[in-house]
């Protein structure tokens, strides 16, 4: 079961990897903006192919549940691949209302940098720990996902928007920062390419350490240690001595590999603008050549508009009722709780500056990208780095 469960997932990641080819070829329509050119040959096979992936996703999600005994979104790999999932979805039925090739490209692209992403951790299904034996598990992490999907459809519109607004050839600030969301993107590349060449070729390092209550433990690296665990000490020889230890609040070994991805990353990078002598986001211009701005400004605002209110009961409203009854206290200070309340705070910030102080189009477009930071630091940062409650995420 749990193979059949991979290989659907795989095959949903090659569908939409060809989908995003045929909403390119859509793309080349010559009949005005897409709004008013309308679907064509392209474009009905790119949203074919993507259903027929999206059908195989919910069949690896359903067929994993049956082989764990639970609904599969316990930890990263689950999370970000049901996440992932989810984006798909917004897509399509974001697609069928506007018909809009390029937030195809954008969107699937997005999707399967998560499920790449969620590949680089352990897939094997295990028994739940007691605090997630708990029906508020599906009901909470579930609505959390499916509106943070939303809301990031929002960061699709605005990077379109901000690739077809901001002139990528010009040296202000505003091209530096669309610049950096796409090296931002090539380091969770990055990422992708140094963790899939470690696993190929199986490295694995022991270190010894101290946790901050005073416990030994054992941290297994899967990369090169640049950074060790508080304490630390390499147990398996042969392997690279940590040049610094981290302080015990510190997840040492996940920060390691964000290190690794920064600089794997950054030379990927600077290799394609070594090749191409270009910007990234000059070479994507081309894709959004013929989208219409009002129209993309309009899905950015609607996938907020949903999307919060979404986030709000899944994330705030769901999450505190379920840590009265797991902790017995409705709120902590715990840090994935902490950036919770940032993110809803954030959106509620959105909404009002775009309903009362007229927010709208490039603006907008902005706070959607910085929405979207904000999102992938709880994503990745808080669930990777920085211990609490919420730690077993990681695994």
């Amino acid at each position: 079961m749990i193979q059949i469960s991979s290989n659907l997932l795989e095959a949903a990641f090659i569908l939409y990897l060809i989908a995003t080819l045929f909403f390119g070829g859509g793309i080349r329509d010559k009949r005005g903006l897409e709004k008013s050119a309308g679907p064509n040959k392209w474009s009905k096979i790119a949203i074919s192919l993507t259903l027929i992936g999206f059908a195989s996703q919910i069949g690896y999600f359903i067929t994993r549940w049956i082989a764990g005994g639970h609904a599969p979104v316990s930890n990263m790999f689950e999370f970000t691949t049901f996440f992932g999932m989810m984006v798909v979805g917004a897509f399509i039925i974001l697609y069928f209302i506007y018909k809009l090739n390029a937030l195809g490209i954008f969107a699937l692209t997005l999707a399967m940098l998560m499920i790449a992403f969620a590949s680089m951790f352990p897939s094997n299904v295990s028994p739940l720990i007691p605090s997630l034996q708990s029906h508020w598990l599906y009901i909470h992490v579930t609505t959390v996902a499916i509106g943070q999907a939303i809301l990031i459809i929002s960061f699709v519109a605005g990077i379109m928007y901000l690739l077809k607004a901001v002139d990528t050839k010009a040296k202000d600030k505003r091209a530096f920062w669309l610049e950096a969301i796409m090296y931002s993107v090539v380091i969770a590349i990055g990422f992708i390419i140094i963790t899939s060449a470690f696993s190929f070729v199986d490295y694995k390092a022991d270190l010894n350490w101290i946790d901050k209550e005073g416990k030994e433990k054992v941290a297994a690296y899967t990369l090169p240690a640049l950074v060790g665990p508080h304490d630390g000490e390499l147990i398996t020889d042969g392997k690279m001595q940590p040049l610094f230890n981290m302080p015990a609040i510190i997840d040492a070994q996940k920060f390691n590999t964000m290190i690794w991805s920064l600089i794997i990353g950054t030379l990927l990078y600077l290799l394609i603008r070594l090749i191409f002598r270009n910007r990234i986001i000059t070479l994507l211009q081309p894709l959004v050549k013929k989208v219409n701005l009002d129209l993309v400004d309009e899905i950015g605002y609607r996938s907020v508009l949903i999307g919060f209110p979404v986030y709000a009961l899944g994330g705030l409203v769901f999450a505190m009722i379920w840590a009265q009854i797991a902790w017995t206290r409705f709120w902590g200070w715990d840090p994935k709780e902490v950036w919770a309340l940032i993110t809803f705070l954030f959106y509620a910030a959105f909404l009002h500056l775009r309903l009362s102080k007229g927010w709208h189009g490039e603006k907008s477009a902005w706070l959607a990208v910085i929405g979207f930071a904000i999102i992938m630091f709880n994503l990745v940062a808080v669930n990777l780095i920085l211990f609490g409650l919420h730690s077993y995420a990681a695994n």
